[in-house]
């Protein structure tokens, strides 16, 4: 990874120590110099000048209304649904068919009001962020706030794209993939950097209620898995790649791909008996947050290598096993890739109330300890 000191000189931001688990006097001088870098910082930090956005904006649940972001300087654009809050039942009963032990028992979850990406996060749009030599769109003059999510570190070119992407990478419409749970979080601050608003990855909460869309079917559409191929892409009818985004009828809620295509990141740590341990009124954040580049952090929705109907599930738990980075040739290995998992990717959420405080806010977040554990082993940064 190149080292990030001359984007660091873009926008230079004072930080308190407080915000990261080790103290200033536990910091080498290489370490310091890299929490300069707003990836330490709150997010909560980059809301105070929103960049506008028609109907973006919204006080109460009754106000919110789709609207399509267009990430600054670039004529990238993605458009959010919003999702009304509600009850649910998380998880899938006894009988169904395929179910997995860590699925159960089931919960009654309440969960508020957030919009979500109608579709997969594209490759055109993570690029921005995580593939800058590929960008074609770059702001001449560039706006505090670009400067600001420009001095995000972005992460290292990978291994081997075209294994990550099923050779799509760059293409328009296809969906971002192979990239860790770190990556795609450190995305979401790059975006809400950009933008000033808040966005991050799902709940496993949120991710199954709007998978769901009302039903209580294995299925978002019901529970005959013979009526997938007009829904999903899986293993069947995609040959093992992941195919464009929105090319199947969407669900109830008007969102494209839940089920297959790419599996996508949640905000949780895998745990055979998270909904045994769990309150039902603790599902709206997740407990054990991803730990982000070692192993056990859920992907929902199944994908496009599946050969079985039933991984496909709304409450199908897939989680990064060692597997997913066997190839990876790097020590320490990447932080940001999964060598060998092109078919998990993510989209993003942005809940109506944003955390209220920086502690908060940190639940959702990617630990920065993370980032110094990771530059402490790796002094090519």
């Amino acid at each position: 990874m190149a080292k990030q000191t001359s984007s660091l000189g873009l926008f230079a931001l004072s930080l308190s120590l407080t915000a990261v688990t080790v103290s200033a006097a536990e910091l080498t001088d290489l370490q310091k110099e890299r929490l300069n870098n707003p990836v330490f910082q709150s997010s909560l930090e980059f809301l105070k000048s929103p960049v506008p956005a028609v109907d973006s904006a919204a006080a109460s649940e009754a106000e919110m209304k789709p609207y399509t972001e267009k990430i600054p300087g670039t004529e990238v654009v993605f458009k959010m649904v919003p999702i009304k809050g509600g009850k649910f039942l998380m998880g899938s009963p006894e009988d169904e068919e395929g179910r997995k032990a860590d699925e159960g028992p089931q919960q009654e979850v309440e969960v508020k009001p957030f919009w979500m990406e109608e579709h997969e996060t594209t490759w055109k749009e993570f690029e921005q962020f995580a593939l800058k030599m590929l960008r074609n769109n770059i702001n001449v003059e560039k706006s505090a706030q670009a400067k600001l999510a420009d001095a995000i570190a972005s992460p290292t070119p990978p291994y081997n794209i075209s294994s990550i992407s099923h050779d799509n990478a760059g293409k328009p419409g296809f969906p971002a993939s192979g990239m860790t749970t770190y990556a795609a979080q450190i995305y979401c601050k790059w975006l809400t950097a950009q933008t000033g608003r808040y966005y991050r990855l799902p709940t496993e909460a949120e991710w199954e209620y709007a998978c769901r869309a009302g039903s209580t079917d294995a299925f978002s559409f019901g529970n005959d898995a013979a009526d997938i191929d007009g829904h999903a892409w899986w293993f069947d009818n995609s040959d093992g790649e992941s195919k464009k985004v929105k090319q199947k009828k969407p669900n109830a809620w008007g969102l494209y791909d839940m089920h297959g295509n790419v599996a996508e990141w949640v905000l949780e740590q895998h745990s055979l008996e998270t909904y045994k341990n769990r309150k039902p009124d603790a599902f709206g954040q997740p407990i054990k947050r991803p730990a982000g580049t070692g192993f056990g952090q859920i992907a929902r929705g199944g994908h496009c290598e599946d050969d079985e109907e039933t991984d496909l599930r709304s409450a199908r738990r897939l989680y990064a096993v060692p597997d997913w980075k066997k190839q990876d040739p790097m020590f320490p290995q990447s932080i940001w890739w999964v060598t060998d998992a092109a078919f998990v990717g993510f989209r993003v959420v942005r809940p109506l109330e944003p955390p209220a405080t920086e502690e908060e806010a940190k639940l959702y977040e990617a630990d920065p300890q993370i980032w110094i554990d990771y530059t402490e082993l790796n002094q090519r940064e």
